[in-house]
C-alpha cells in the first residue's frame, strides 16, 4: 500500500471525483434542525418525505409543531422511522428553540456554549448537535458519523474506537478550519460511502482504491 494519505489529500481526491455536493438541502436553518433530528437512523429520502408532509400542512415551524397533537406529529413524520420517539425529540428541540428566543439569540452565541446548549436537549447527541452547528449555524465543527470512521480506518487511520469528540478534534486539527470545507468533506464522505465504501465495499472505480486496505477483498 502507498504512503498513508493525509486527510487533506483524501478530501481533494473525493472532491475531484464527485465535485461540490450542495449539502444540506434545506430552505431555512430551522428546516436543517428538523432534518438533523429526523435523519437519525434513517435514509435521507425518507426524511425528505417526512419534511414534505410537514410543509404540505404548513407545519414546518417550531410553534406550530409544539401546538400539534403528538400523535398527529408522529403520523406526519412516520416516513422517517421511529416516528413516536422522533416526535418527542422534535418537540423537545422546538421547545428549546422557542424558549431560547429562536435564531436571533442563538445565532450570536459562541460555538462552545451553543453546542453545550444543544446537547442539553433530550434526544440531541453529538452528531445531531454538530449537524445543526455546521449546517444551520454555519460553525466550523466537523460532523463525525459511521461513514467517517469506516473510511478513515480503511485507508489506514485507525480511528474506529476513538470517542466521538476525540475523533472530531483529531480531524479538525488536520483539515482547514473552514465551514465550506467541513460542509463539503462531510457530504463527500457520505456520497463516497453510498457509492463505494459500503459495509461490503465496491472497489471497482473507487478514487481511494490505491490507499485502501480493503481494496480487492470482494474480488
Amino acid at each position: 500500500m502507498s504512503r498513508l494519505p493525509t486527510l487533506r489529500q483524501l478530501y481533494r481526491r473525493l472532491f475531484d471525483r464527485y465535485g461540490p455536493q450542495g449539502w444540506w438541502p434545506a430552505e431555512t436553518p430551522f428546516e436543517v434542525m428538523v432534518g438533523a433530528v429526523l435523519t437519525q437512523n434513517a435514509a435521507w429520502s425518507n426524511v425528505e418525505r417526512a419534511i414534505a408532509n410537514l410543509k404540505a400542512v404548513d407545519l414546518l415551524d417550531p410553534e406550530a409543531i409544539l401546538a400539534l397533537d403528538p400523535q398527529r406529529l408522529a403520523e406526519l413524520i412516520r416516513p422517517s422511522g421511529y416516528f413516536n420517539v422522533k416526535a418527542r425529540r422534535l418537540a423537545a428541540l422546538c421547545r428549546w428553540f422557542v424558549e431560547r428566543g429562536g435564531l436571533g439569540p442563538l445565532g450570536v452565541m459562541e460555538t462552545g456554549p451553543l453546542r453545550e446548549a444543544l446537547l442539553s436537549v433530550k434526544g440531541v447527541g453529538p452528531e445531531t448537535a454538530d449537524d445543526i452547528l455546521l449546517y444551520a449555524f454555519h460553525r466550523p465543527v466537523f460532523v463525525v458519523d459511521a461513514y467517517t470512521r469506516r473510511l478513515f480506518s480503511r485507508v489506514g487511520h485507525d480511528v474506529g474506537d476513538y470517542p466521538y469528540d476525540i475523533l472530531r478534534l483529531w480531524i479538525e486539527a488536520r483539515v482547514p478550519r473552514e465551514v465550506k470545507v467541513y460542509n463539503e468533506y462531510h457530504a463527500l464522505i457520505v456520497r463516497h460511502a453510498k457509492e463505494h465504501c459500503r459495509k461490503r465495499p465496491l472497489c471497482e472505480g473507487c478514487p481511494l482504491e490505491k490507499a485502501c486496505r480493503f481494496a480487492g477483498r470482494n474480488a
